[in-house]
């Protein structure tokens, strides 16, 4: 990489580091730094959600699946689709109408406190290993780009992560999810034309590309696999501690429900342009294999992009995927205050308790950085991502979203459901290939993960049912329940704000378009192509500060009329 794309590295590290730092006054209690106030609009929330969910490794693990297998990996992220539009018509809204303020404090109320802890302390661990899995495909994107050592830039980039997540709370991390996203786009947008002109036009790409390259399955990702996956990111998506967040710091059902909307449109569109880039460079390098085709996107990005661009498009990739960082050491951090610490020191000061959340995300991001760096030497990321989630995923969230559900469901049902289930797949994945010599193929395995613990649900509901029973504990929390204050409504803080982080969005934005604007005056290729991106960058920045002031009145209005009709 040339110095310019240096440069632009740590501009941009900078604008997203100080955009976070930006929110450590606001983020002064629990609500604020685990809720964001607890009205944040749904096109913000959902934006959030998007790049906390797609940022788990989609230039790395699609990536490289784009460049071996084709539109086979456009197929499986159409699955996510799916599954946020299933989450937003029937789980999203759910989350919302409980008014708390995690997941496990649900669980607790519904389910019981063993029940909790349970699932607390169970998450906790598996949730450091999705960090971990989260953390090593930003370290990958640098090394691929620049050469540096994998393990150092692990725990650099963890360092900075962490910075921005411990002082400014979930609106650092909403806020500047969404500048990622902005940044991400633009530098997609012009990567895409870049390649097709580089490899001679599509018609060129079609006839050179191998025969099996255009088909939406294969032998490894079949249509079971793609249907169970369907199945499994409803569940995640829907269930996942960290994206629950989404649901339930939104002011109302109804917004929680747009939430998983836009998540679906964005996920319906995205795909076709985030794998055209390493798909093409499949006809313009053959030699790709092993672990080496994870650094495929990179690697088309140095090929086509001008002096300076590299350094753009990294710059938004790394901060992307590293959004996924900071939303889990957020969650996880809650969980610890809310849900561990608070009820052990129920009567502990505003001061230490924030003191704990602070703590907790410092020390769980190193734990993250450790888990990281054992990634390569456990089979790659694509391993990782795909069989801790055929193993874990339904298994730990289905259970609780179930609860969501039911009347009958009770805490040990729950807990049994999840620990069988649990069981059943860890025995299929790990022991069966050497006690009985058999092994499942990623499809077998993904179905098996996503169906068993329904299987059980369903079991157990069908003899409650047939033996009219009725939880207690369902009893206890409905009561409970018309006592609760709404932890979301909308109140003159949470106002405040919301006022406050788009402004530092309006910004941060407008800085941004100025940077891109300048490096497209210096670009010797594709001059206008990036200024273009600049502009619309800044011209973004410009319209969405004014409209702040002037529709803040009746939006207000608007959201309060809102919160009090659902």
């Amino acid at each position: 990489m040339a110095a310019l794309d240096y440069l632009t590295i740590v501009l941009f590290s900078i604008i997203i580091v100080v955009a976070g730092l930006s929110f450590g006054r606001s983020a002064s209690d629990m609500k604020s730094y685990f809720a964001a106030g607890g009205a944040v609009p749904w096109t913000i929330s959902g934006l959030s959600l998007f790049m906390s969910f797609f940022s788990a490794g989609t230039f790395v693990v699609w990536g490289s699946i784009a460049y071996e297998a084709g539109l086979v990996s456009i197929s499986i992220q159409w699955m996510m689709c799916l599954g946020g539009l299933l989450v937003g018509l029937f789980i999203a809204a759910k989350w919302r109408k409980t008014n708390v303020l995690t997941a496990a404090e649900f669980i607790r109320l519904r389910l019981g406190k063993n029940t909790q802890q349970f699932y607390t302390y169970l998450i906790l661990v598996l949730s450091l290993v999705y960090a971990g899995q989260f953390l090593y495909p930003v370290a990958k994107l640098v090394n691929v780009s620049t050469g540096f050592s994998i393990n150092g830039c692990i725990v650099i980039l963890g360092l900075v992560i962490m910075l921005y997540t411990v002082v400014g709370g979930l609106w650092a991390v909403i806020i500047t999810d969404v500048l990622q996203f902005v940044i991400l786009t633009a530098a997609v947008l012009i990567v895409v034309p870049l390649a097709i002109q580089k490899v001679g036009g599509l018609d060129t790409f079609v006839k050179e590309a191998p025969s099996n390259f255009f088909q939406y399955t294969n032998s490894e990702y079949t249509l079971g696999f793609l249907i169970a996956f369907g199945i499994y990111n409803m569940i995640f998506i829907g269930g996942n501690w960290a994206y629950v967040q989404r649901y339930t710091s939104v002011s109302n059902a109804s917004s929680a429900k747009k939430v998983g909307y836009l998540f679906a449109a964005l996920y319906l569109i995205a795909p076709l342009l985030w794998m055209l880039p390493p798909m093409l460079y499949r006809t313009i390098n053959t030699d790709l294999s092993g672990l080496a085709n994870e650094g495929a996107y990179l690697l088309v990005c140095k090929e086509v992009l001008p002096i300076g661009m590299l350094g753009l498009i990294l710059g938004g990739m790394i901060f992307a995927t590293a959004s996924s960082v900071n939303t889990t050491l957020n969650l996880l951090a809650a969980v610890v205050t809310n849900d561990v610490f608070k009820p052990l020191r129920p009567n502990a000061t505003l001061k230490s308790t924030m003191w704990v959340a602070r703590i907790s995300t410092l020390v769980l991001g190193l734990f993250t950085i450790g888990i990281a760096l054992i990634i390569p030497l456990v089979g790659g990321i694509v391993e990782v991502v795909l069989s801790v989630g055929a193993v874990t995923g339904c298994s730990l969230y289905g259970p609780p979203i179930w609860a969501l559900f039911s009347k009958r469901q009770t805490g040990l049902s729950i807990m049994w459901c999840t620990i069988i289930s649990l069981g059943i797949n860890v025995f299929f994945k790990f022991a069966a290939p050497l006690l009985i010599g058999f092994g499942l193929t990623r499809g077998q395995e993904m179905l098996l993960g996503a169906i068993t613990p329904f299987v059980l649900l369903g079991a157990y509901e069908l003899w409650a049912i047939a033996t009219k029973k009725v939880s207690q504990q369902y009893v206890i929390y409905t009561y409970q329940r018309s006592t609760y204050s709404d932890m979301g409504a909308l109140e003159n803080d949470a106002s405040t704000q919301n006022q406050y982080g788009l402004k530092v969005l309006a910004y941060t934005l407008g800085v941004v378009g100025i940077v891109v604007l300048v490096l497209g005056f210096i670009a010797q290729k594709a001059v206008l192509l990036v200024g273009l991106m600049g502009t619309m960058i800044l011209l973004i920045g410009i319209i969405l500060h004014p409209k702040i002031n002037l529709n803040k009145t009746e939006d207000l209005r608007k959201e309060k009329s809102d919160a009090n009709y659902s």
